[in-house]
């Protein structure tokens, strides 16, 4: 399925912010359910319960996103309109709510979405209602997808590539304007016109760390904080050492889901734009493993892929998704490349 860029939004800001900020976001009825974490956090998941016995789309969303972000919300309405049942899970202080722990998410959470999948699937195979699809065995058990964006892509993808075989779970999965290069994104985020999409994240990311400090005095540097300017500060005195690692280089090192594209055992579509302002084309991997498709359009923005006439539609990018899981998901080797 190729991506029908709109030639009334010219550039990759265009067609990053349009779609976020102007395209109606249709309505979906979610049902939420509250986990407990094994470290006595927890975790909101947000349902779309659909018809016994039809398939399972799991979405992980971008950093600072959620249920209801533009991409969500489009990719849960294909969900609902089909009669599967959906999930999209909250990563921890996202879904409205501060979380409990002395920790929130990052790009390489793949111990996190390990978890949520497989309690996900668990409940997928054997839901309540059939009770004797258990003793039916995994053969009887409809299909189980995944999907991520952006940060939720880069994690999902490093799940994936870290478990091997042991993701086979997930019948395939789909990881959007993924970050596959931390390094080189964190630097593209960090100058110029892209400083806007900075100052947006940090605007809700701050204001959650002040009050994490409340909870854990003496957790980071409140001084050092405050003077972050850009995602390579922030990384550096919250993300990196809140969650084991150094500094913002070993953390963007670590997380980048590029080092374990060949790893992959699972249908997976890695879908970038070439235009992305979060990461440019020039840095994306050129390299995966067979079941691994890297489709690369020059256009789409980051999260963006509007389609048709004035004032566009988001229904091209959960299409294709949901393509790809049902009937793209063969065997593929190569890099595809489309205007």
């Amino acid at each position: 399925m190729k991506y029908p860029a709109p030639a009334w939004l010219p550039s990759g800001h265009l067609q990053t912010i349009y779609p976020a900020l102007c395209l109606r976001k249709p309505p979906v009825h979610y049902r939420r359910e509250r986990w407990d974490c094994p470290d006595g956090d927890f975790i909101d998941v947000d349902f779309v319960d659909g018809q016994p016995g039809q398939p399972m789309v799991v979405l992980f969303h971008g950093l600072e996103g959620s249920s209801d972000s533009h991409y969500a919300r489009a990719l849960m309405a294909a969900v609902a309109e089909r009669g599967w049942s959906g999930a999209v899970p909250h990563f921890r202080g996202c879904s409205g709510e501060p979380n409990r722990a002395p920790r929130f998410y990052h790009s390489g959470d793949a111990t996190e979405i390990n978890w949520i999948m497989r309690r996900l699937h668990a409940r997928h195979a054997a839901p309540p209602q059939a009770a004797d699809a258990a003793a039916a065995g995994p053969a009887t058990t409809a299909p189980f997808y995944a999907a991520g964006v952006s940060l939720g892509g880069n994690a999902l993808l490093r799940w994936l590539g870290e478990s091997g075989q042991q993701a086979g779970l997930v019948d395939a999965a789909c990881a959007v304007s993924a970050p596959l290069d931390l390094a080189q994104g964190g630097a593209a985020l960090s100058s110029g016109f892209n400083m806007l999409y900075t100052r947006m994240f940090l605007q809700t990311l701050k204001p959650k760390c002040v009050a994490k400090l409340q909870q854990y005095p003496g957790l980071f540097d409140l001084q050092a904080l405050h003077a972050a300017r850009d995602l390579y500060d922030f990384d550096n005195v919250v993300t990196a050492p809140l969650h084991g690692y150094r500094n913002t280089e070993d953390y963007w090192h670590r997380a980048s889901a590029k080092h374990v594209l060949g790893d992959i055992r699972v249908p997976t579509l890695v879908l970038n734009a070439r235009n992305d302002p979060f990461l440019p084309g020039q840095h994306l991997p050129q390299q995966a493993a067979a079941c691994v498709q890297l489709d690369y359009p020059a256009h789409g923005g980051h999260v963006g892929f509007a389609t048709g006439g004035p004032p566009g539609s988001l229904h091209w990018l959960p299409q294709r998704l949901l393509h790809f899981m049902t009937q793209g998901a063969a065997p593929f080797n190569g890099i595809s490349h489309h205007g």
